[in-house]
């Protein structure tokens, strides 16, 4: 069983006097088996949080530990993260032009096992889990996401973590950009691994329609860089009839910062 610790994070963006701090004292605990709903408004930290574990470069740990089976995740390198089991599916996937699907599989999992997989078994995997995402074959041999939909990059990205096998999983807004035929899917590619019984998930986003098809175990409300309230499903299901009204006061600064910080991350 592997354990993803989180104890008072605090991250900035920025640097000098422009830095603005977005987390601000995060605690949380994901284990082999569970899934963690992260649900709060726009701006709230969430996706922060997520590149900040993932090693995102503009992002500025000040404070606090993410540790890995007790291992120091903060001292990994980006890749050693990922060797580590540490599995990030990104909202806003990007294109890789000259590389192939099935090269970019194969490499990435080369990098993570230390060694590649048998080409036989490994060609009869992709194949077996593209159709369980309803991806067509020929998707294989298209450079990464080039002119891929919305639903399709998010269906790869399903396919990179159910081909992988991380021990954390977080899917920063997975749901975003879908369809409702593409957000079935990507669900059941979820499930799935959850079934399974090995990974963790962290399940990012701030709409409940991906909750009535994955149903977590601990949800929990993020304002402001912090969890403000945490729960089970039916926390979820209090948050799809009051919204966040009952959570925020007054979220524009946090929006205006986290906004500053996706515009410096993507500079």
């Amino acid at each position: 069983m592997s354990v993803l610790e989180i104890r008072d994070l605090h991250v900035t963006v920025g640097e000098g006097d422009d830095a603005k701090e977005i987390l601000r004292g995060v605690d949380l605990t994901i284990r082999s088996g569970e899934t963690h709903a992260i649900m709060g408004p726009n701006g709230s930290g969430k996706s922060t949080l997520a590149y900040s574990i993932a090693g995102h470069p503009k992002y500025t740990i000040t404070g606090g530990t993410v540790t890995l089976d007790g291992e120091d995740v903060l001292a990994m390198t980006v890749d050693e993260r990922a060797r580590a089991g540490l599995f990030l599916a990104m909202q806003y996937p990007v294109e890789v032009p000259g590389v192939s699907v099935s090269n970019f599989l194969r490499t990435a999992a080369t990098a993570i096992k230390g060694e590649a997989p048998k080409l036989r078994t490994w060609v009869k995997d992709v194949k077996t889990e593209m159709a369980g995402l309803e991806m067509d074959p020929a998707f294989a041999e298209r450079n990464v996401n080039e002119g891929f939909s919305g639903g399709e990059k998010k269906r790869h990205e399903i396919l990179q973590m159910r081909l992988l096998k991380p021990a954390i999983a977080i899917l920063d807004e997975t749901d975003s950009g879908l369809d409702v035929d593409a957000l079935r899917v990507v669900s059941e590619g979820v499930n799935r691994t959850r079934e399974e019984g090995d990974v963790g998930v962290m399940l990012i986003t701030h709409y409940t329609r991906i909750l009535r098809y994955i149903k977590p175990d601990f949800v929990h409300v993020f304002v402001a860089g912090r969890v403000v309230d945490e729960g089970g499903p039916e926390l979820a299901a209090k948050l799809e009839e009051e919204g966040y009204a009952a959570y925020v006061k007054d979220s524009n600064e946090q929006a205006s910062i986290e906004k500053a910080a996706a515009e410096v991350a993507s500079a």
